[in-house]
């Protein structure tokens, strides 16, 4: 199968997460991840892959036995590499996707002619990197789904050129495909890194061709309850006390500047996501992020420190807070002797005559939580651009790309553990 024809056939599978059924702790949180999830699993079984287990949560996975003769390892160990993909797509849009291939030829591309949407090279000029490539967009009614169907695509595409090549010598290769990552990661949260056995991952998940993520947010999470004291306006004074305006008040002694609409890069922020209550009690919800570990800290302890502060104000009981840890930034668990997956996904790229640009993720991604958990795991490139929208769109030149890097990363694994530097 075509690697286009295989992103095509996911796209027409509603995997749109399920934000309610998230909350109540059901996962998969949609049918449509458990569907895609067992026609992937009808897919790998083509393929022969061996150890294939789908989950009553939709996760799935396989194994893809070496093939390399013992008398080319000797008693060298060689790696067993994997991959992941996340089957849900995200709840901004929550229509059927209608993909269309385009080839273009510059300009704006016209989604959908009747409601006057279109791509606008002046507001996306990065099309212009693409011009003679066939592009996958939307009909502009929903998403694309390449977030993550085009990495799951380039996945099976990979295992399929494996099968295909049995001369391409490449050790266990290991695949798999999680629910409900764009719900807090909670897929991986409940993945069983130790039953899985794999030395070391990649995911494949968000940037264009050639981008590369080996370091994201250490994430945290804030809830912050305020206890007023209610009374009638008739005879309020001196004794109401209103949990709405000490929440205000709370918010305006955060640091000036140091939200999501201000900062880039690797600036860290304290975003305030949402507050809700009455005059009577408030509670206000906020993320917390920061590239460092010890920028982490020190912003999950001002905050406590605010609160304490605010305490001393207010009285007793007035305040609290409770902070939570998210995830932690990928990077520590890539450094050192543990640095390896990224120089072999730099001679991955290389072979490809792909230059690697490595990108701080101002985000989280499955292999966050996996690192965290042992399993080493950077992100290589889908080459999508604008998840989350309506104007999403995948160069097919940059899908296929990904699905070469899989490749070249496999045989690279194996040919350090045959010919050891």
């Amino acid at each position: 199968m075509k690697i286009v024809d295989r992103f095509l056939q996911y796209t027409r599978i509603n995997t749109t997460t399920n934000r309610e059924n998230g909350a109540a702790g059901i996962m998969p949180s949609s049918e449509g991840q458990m569907v895609l999830a067992r026609l992937l699993a009808d897919e790998l079984d083509a393929l022969g892959m061996k150890d294939i287990v789908l989950r009553d949560t939709a996760i799935l996975t396989a194994t893809l036995p070496s093939n390399i003769p013992a008398n080319l390892t000797g008693n060298q160990h060689v790696p067993t590499v994997s991959f992941f993909a996340h089957l849900d797509t995200s709840a901004e849009q929550k229509n059927d996707t209608r993909a269309q291939v385009v080839s273009y030829h510059g300009g704006d591309i016209c989604l959908n002619a009747d409601l006057g949407i279109a791509l606008k090279q002046s507001d996306f000029p990065e099309l212009n990197n693409y011009v003679g490539d066939d592009i996958l967009v939307t009909d502009g009614t929903s998403l694309l789904g390449a977030d993550d169907k085009a990495a799951i695509a380039a996945i099976m595409h990979a295992l399929q050129t494996l099968q295909s090549n049995t001369e391409i010598l490449h050790g266990d290769v290991k695949v798999a495909f999680l629910p409900d990552e764009e719900q807090g990661l909670r897929g991986a949260k409940a993945f069983d890194v130790e039953t899985f056995g794999a030395d070391f991952g990649y995911t494949l998940d968000c940037c264009g061709i050639g981008e590369f993520v080996h370091e994201n947010w250490n994430a945290g999470d804030a809830i912050v309850t305020f206890t007023g004291q209610s009374a009638h306006p008739m005879s309020a004074k001196g004794k109401l006390k209103n949990s709405l305006l000490m929440a205000h008040q709370f918010i305006s002694m955060l640091p000036a500047g140091e939200a999501p609409q201000y900062t880039e890069g690797r600036e860290g922020y304290y975003w305030v996501k949402e507050m809700s209550g009455n005059s009577a009690k408030t509670v206000l919800k906020l993320d917390i992020r920061d590239f460092t570990q010890q920028g982490y800290r020190d912003r999950m302890a001002f905050l406590q420190t605010l609160t304490n502060n605010c305490v001393t104000l207010w009285g007793d009981a007035s305040v609290s807070i409770h902070l939570a840890d998210r995830y932690e930034n990928v990077a520590n668990s890539l450094e050192g002797d543990a640095s390896f997956p990224i120089d072999i996904a730099k001679e991955a790229y290389a072979r490809n005559n792909i230059n690697m640009i490595a990108i701080p993720m101002r985000g989280g991604y499955d292999g966050a939580v996996l690192s965290q958990k042992g399993l080493p795991c950077p992100n290589i490139f889908t080459g999508a651009h604008n998840f989350h929208s309506i104007y999403e769109y995948l160069p097919v030149t940059s899908l296929k790309a990904a699905s070469d890097v899989v490749v070249e990363v496999i045989k690279i694994t194996a040919e350090r553990a045959s010919h050891p530097r």
